[in-house]
């Protein structure tokens, strides 16, 4: 009986070494060989799109008409020192986006927008500053068709004399891409004074044709209207930092437009 005991103490303190020992290859083996990977951006499309890297799916798949913000996890089998990111629409098959990544790219960010069936980039927003407001706009004329770049000016409207107050412009910004941030003071449209007189004033987003100040829509079937004819914006008096995607609306030959994103 003493000698059964003494082999089975035996016994288990060599398990217990082997599971330590075990445990710790384990963790010399693979502690470096697993792959982050951050997928930011905005599927636009009506699809329902799927992520794989290599042969393995990402758990959730990209909405359509969403915005998406995922991160997965690649353990790179011995031997293996790159791989393939591959988005693709659900129903059809289309190939979205095909990268290679290599092991030493480990916790990559990919941002990327996918809209009307082609693929860009997504820019981030910059950091919300206080008493600033910081604007990022695509605009996509989808009725005009019109294919020149333009300038997004953003001011104020005074409504008594009706004059038009520049305050920050992104120039010469061609349609589908997006324009680098427009960053201006965060200011009131409460009743103010402008040359002595009492006034309300209107926080609008003019669209010019580029290094102009004629409105785009001059020389097409729409006119536009120095109040209602705005892109999307945000409240003037409040800091923020936004992005918007906008295309065009008219309503009857008063050009309008419609925000596909507010993010």
């Amino acid at each position: 009986m003493k000698l059964n005991k003494f082999y089975l103490i035996c016994l288990c303190t060599m398990l217990l070494a082997f599971t330590a020992c075990n445990k710790g290859d384990q963790d010399f083996l693979y502690k470096d060989e697993l792959f982050g990977i951050n997928l930011i951006g905005y599927n636009a499309s009506n699809e329902e799109l799927t992520v794989k890297l290599d042969t393995t799916d990402f758990v959730t798949p990209l909405q359509p008409n969403s915005r998406f913000e995922s991160t997965t996890a690649y353990t790179f089998r011995p031997n293996e020192n790159r791989i393939k990111l591959r988005v693709a629409e659900k129903i059809s098959g289309k190939l979205v986006l095909e990268k290679e990544l290599k092991k030493e790219d480990a916790g990559i960010k990919i941002n990327f927008l996918y809209i009307d069936g082609r693929i860009s980039s997504m820019p981030e927003k910059p950091a919300v500053e206080e008493g600033k407001l910081k604007l990022i706009y695509m605009f996509q004329p989808t009725t005009t068709n019109y294919t020149e770049p333009v300038d997004f000016v953003v001011g104020k409207y005074y409504l008594v004399p009706k004059v038009f107050e520049e305050l920050g412009r992104a120039k010469n910004v061609k349609p589908y891409e997006f324009c680098a941030p427009i960053t201006l003071p965060t200011f009131s449209t409460a009743s103010q004074e402008y040359n002595g007189v009492k006034t309300t004033a209107s926080f609008v987003v003019r669209i010019y044709k580029a290094g102009t100040d004629i409105p785009y829509t001059d020389g097409t079937a729409y006119l536009w209207n120095p109040l209602s004819s705005t892109a999307p914006k945000p409240s003037s008096s409040t800091p923020s930092s936004k992005l918007y995607i906008f295309s065009e609306a008219p309503s009857g030959s008063m050009m309008r437009f419609f925000t596909r994103l507010d993010q």
